[in-house]
């Protein structure tokens, strides 16, 4: 590979100093309605607050509807309740944030998003109830939680069916909520609660379609989709036994679906901003991702939906902090963040750019899976870009960290922070986790 002049890097650097120095990526937005926001680690203050600072401009500024996060259903539903001041919710959506109980709670239990959900709150105050801005989940884990929410509203709502959902929950019953032993369960009995659950899904969907509400409320939406949860969650559990690429993709096939579901349920005008890790809305064709069968949420958004305006904005940095646990599960610390190996997308950007905060913008081309040819441009080829995850173990990682990358096909624009720092978590103790991790590890 040619050595890359760092001054072609610079004379492409646009300068991050404050809120107007976005200007340049909200140009690109435009007229999009879907807008990924990624992180290069699920720890790092920094990608949360320039993610706050472009978001509270989307939402101002262009309109956008909702915000949908790399977390589950039925929490950030207690969230989204909390924000558009709900009747009955907790007036700060901090109490809500403060009670997220699966591991690892930091994820959004932390004083960034912490910030951000009070600012919506005030935000939403200000505006009619039918057009306050949400916030959802779009995750797959919430199995029990979901199942346990089916049946409140069920008991509450259409009392004739509650024993129909129980058959779905007696099922899962003897696993004593532990999705960990139903798995392996189906390989000795060959039985699972497969046909349950799409029975209590088939029945939900059917009546969400019914429900037409005059104030446009969540409440059928919401159960149908914890009834989706409930059959993701059970394909996802399976699957995890096998290994492989399918388990990774279930979780990413319905993440999206749950995305394009919330955009139907907000009509035609919707927009959405989403938060998740690079590895989910950076382009999986533009890594080596593709190489073993994966596919993602902006894979998927872009082939469903370019016609409609998908942009896929990356994050990374050279060095600095980060929250993270050493084992799954594990009691989150500080954590040092090395340099980025040699040769990698960061060391490039720090030898171009020392200290630096700054934003690309790349130009509008349609996709084409990367060659070993290049196309003549430093973000054209192709360089390892580091991940970082909830499980991280510094000394080793060099060995997994880094995920082969053609920057701009991965994504539509990309913020360099050079040195970064560890967030602040609500509550520092690890919460129970029951969910083994996925590749790559647990992002």
């Amino acid at each position: 590979m040619p050595d890359i002049h760092p001054a072609r890097i610079r004379e492409q650097a646009l300068p991050l100093t404050d809120a107007a120095s976005l200007d340049p990526l909200m140009e690109r937005i435009g007229d999009a309605r879907y807008v990924l926001l990624g992180e290069a680690s699920h720890g790092t203050a920094d990608y949360y607050q320039v993610r706050d600072v472009l978001t509270r401009r989307l939402i101002e500024e262009k309109d956008f509807s909702f915000v949908a996060v790399e977390g589950d259903w039925a929490d950030c539903q207690a969230v989204h309740r909390s924000v558009v001041a709900a009747p009955g919710a907790p007036e700060d959506p901090v109490e809500v944030l403060e009670g997220f109980g699966r591991w690892p709670t930091w994820l959004w239990g932390n004083a960034d998003v912490a910030a951000f959900t009070r600012w919506l709150r005030r935000h939403n105050e200000q505006r009619p109830q039918g057009r306050r801005v949400g916030f959802f989940g779009l995750d797959v884990y919430s199995l029990w939680e979901s199942l346990d929410a089916v049946l409140t509203h069920l008991r509450e709502h259409d009392p004739d069916r509650v024993e129909h959902a129980l058959e779905a929950y007696r099922c899962f019953e003897p696993y004593t909520e532990d999705p960990q032993s139903y798995a392996p369960a189906t390989r000795y009995v060959p039985e699972s609660c497969a046909p349950q659950v799409v029975s209590l899904l088939t029945e939900l969907r059917q009546r969400a379609a019914r429900a037409v509400t005059a104030d446009g409320s969540l409440t059928e939406f919401a159960a149908r989709q914890n009834a989706e949860v409930l059959a993701g969650a059970e394909r996802y559990y399976r699957a995890m036994l096998d290994g492989g690429p399918e388990a990774w993709n279930i979780r990413d096939h319905h993440m999206a679906d749950t995305l394009d579901r919330l955009m139907e349920h907000h009509g035609p005008d919707a927009k959405a901003v989403v938060w998740e890790h690079n590895t989910h809305i950076g382009d999986a064709r533009a890594t080596d991702m593709a190489d073993t069968g994966l596919v993602n949420v902006g894979q998927l958004m872009r082939e469903r939906h370019m016609g409609r305006g998908v942009v896929l904005v990356g994050f990374g940095s050279h060095s600095g902090s980060v929250i993270a646990a050493d084992a799954w599960g594990g009691v989150p610390q500080i954590m040092e963040v090395p340099p980025a190996h040699a040769g990698s997308l960061e060391d490039l950007l720090h030898r171009a750019l020392p200290g630096g905060r700054v934003l690309f913008v790349f130009p509008h081309v349609q996709f084409q899976r990367p060659s070993s040819g290049g196309r003549g441009e430093w973000f054209h080829e192709e360089h390892g870009h580091r991940a970082i995850s909830v499980v991280y173990r510094p000394q080793f990682e060099q060995v997994g960290n880094y995920v082969p990358t053609v920057l701009a096909q991965r994504y539509d624009a990309f913020c360099y922070l050079d040195r970064t720092h560890a967030l602040t978590p609500l509550h520092p103790e690890a919460a129970e986790s029951r969910e083994e991790k996925t590749w790559p590890v647990g992002v």
